[in-house]
C-alpha cells in the first residue's frame, strides 16, 4: 500500500467537510436567512445572546465553529451555548443522555509528518508542515444529565444599560479616525477613517452600534492593523469577501459585547452566494478572519468596562 494513500485520504475528508459546512451556509443564505444573525429573543432561539462556549474550559469557540453552534441552538431549540465532548460529560461527573445527536465541530492545525522530518534533516532544508482539520462532536447541556449546577447556570448577559458606554469606550480605545455623521455609513481605506451617520438617523439605535462595529472591522485591516487585502472594488468577489468578513465579525463583536445582531446588508446575500459556490473554503476563511478581527477590536476594551460588564452581570444573578 503506498504511503501517500492516508494524506489522499485526509485531503479528500478536509474536502467533504468543506462543502458540508459550505452548503449548509448556502441553503441557509437561498432561504433568506444569514446564519451569523441569529433570531435572539424570538421562540426560535431560546438561549441567551452570547458566544458559545466549552463547558470544561470556559474558552470560547472561533471561527466557523461559531455559526455552526449558533446555528444548531437555534434549530434544535437549546437553552444555552456552552458544549462539552462526550468524554468531558463524563469527567464532570455527568453523562449525555441516550439517544442524544451531538453536533460536529471542526479543530484545524498543521503538523509535520515523520517522512518530511526525515527529508528535511537529510537536505538541510526547512520542514514543511501540512495542514489538517479534525472533527469534533459535541453536545449542548441541554443534551445532558449529571452535571454540577455550577456547570449548568449560565451566566446572565449583561444588563441593557451598559451597552452603549462600553462600545464608545471600545471606539475611543482602538484609537481609529471615527467620524459621525453624514448620510452613509463607510470606511475609507486611503485616509484611514470611519464615518457613521448619527444613531438617530437609525430606526432602532441598537443598529447603530452594529454598523459601527461593522466598519470599525474593516478598519481592522488597515496594513497598520491586521493587514487585510481591502483592495476589491464594490461588485468583485475581493469586496464581497471583505464585506463577508466584516458582516460575521460584526455579529461575533455584538453577541460578545450583549448586542442583538441584525442583518446590515440582505442585500449582499446575493455576492456572498456567489463567492461561496465559487470556493468551498470561503466562509471557513471568512468566518477564521472575522474571529481575528473581533479578537482585535475586543482587545481594546478598556478595564474599566469589561469590570463594569462583570459587575452588572453578577448584580444581575445576585
Amino acid at each position: 500500500m503506498s504511503r501517500h494513500h492516508p494524506r489522499a485520504r485526509t485531503g479528500e475528508d478536509r474536502a467533504n467537510l468543506y462543502d458540508d459546512i459550505t452548503s449548509k451556509i448556502i441553503a441557509e443564505l437561498e432561504a433568506g436567512r444569514v446564519p451569523w444573525v441569529q433570531p435572539w429573543g424570538t421562540a426560535a432561539a431560546q438561549a441567551s445572546l452570547a458566544m458559545p462556549k466549552s463547558a470544561a474550559s470556559g474558552r470560547q469557540y472561533s471561527g466557523i465553529n461559531i455559526l455552526i453552534l449558533w446555528g444548531a441552538a437555534t434549530e434544535r431549540g437549546f437553552t444555552g451555548q456552552s458544549w462539552l465532548t462526550f468524554r468531558q460529560a463524563l469527567s464532570l461527573g455527568g453523562h449525555v443522555r441516550k439517544g442524544e445527536r451531538g453536533t460536529t465541530v471542526v479543530y484545524a492545525d498543521r503538523f509535520v509528518p515523520v517522512d518530511e522530518k526525515r527529508r528535511a534533516h537529510e537536505t538541510g532544508e526547512e520542514a514543511q508542515a501540512v495542514p489538517f482539520l479534525k472533527r469534533f462532536t459535541v453536545f449542548n447541556l441541554d443534551q445532558c444529565d449529571g452535571l454540577a449546577s455550577d456547570i449548568v447556570t449560565a451566566a446572565p448577559p449583561p444588563p441593557p444599560g451598559m451597552i452603549e458606554p462600553t462600545v464608545d469606550a471600545l471606539i475611543k480605545a482602538t484609537g481609529i479616525d471615527f467620524r459621525i455623521g453624514g448620510n452613509r455609513a463607510f470606511y475609507a481605506p486611503t485616509e484611514d477613517y470611519v464615518q457613521v451617520p448619527p444613531p438617530q438617523a437609525y430606526f432602532e439605535p441598537i443598529n447603530w452600534h452594529r454598523t459601527a462595529l461593522h466598519e470599525l472591522a474593516h478598519a481592522s485591516g488597515h496594513p497598520s492593523r491586521l493587514n487585510r487585502d481591502l483592495s476589491g472594488s464594490f461588485g468583485t468577489r475581493k469586496y464581497a469577501f471583505e464585506e463577508l468578513v466584516a458582516e460575521i465579525a460584526s455579529a461575533f463583536g455584538c453577541a460578545s459585547l450583549g448586542i442583538v445582531p441584525t442583518v446590515r446588508h440582505a442585500d449582499y446575500i446575493g455576492s456572498w452566494l456567489e463567492v461561496l459556490r465559487e470556493d468551498n473554503r470561503a466562509i471557513i476563511r471568512a468566518a477564521s478572519q472575522a474571529s481575528k478581527v473581533a479578537d482585535y477590536l475586543l482587545g481594546f476594551l478598556p478595564e474599566p468596562a469589561v469590570d463594569m460588564m462583570a459587575e452588572g452581570a453578577e448584580q444581575e444573578a445576585a
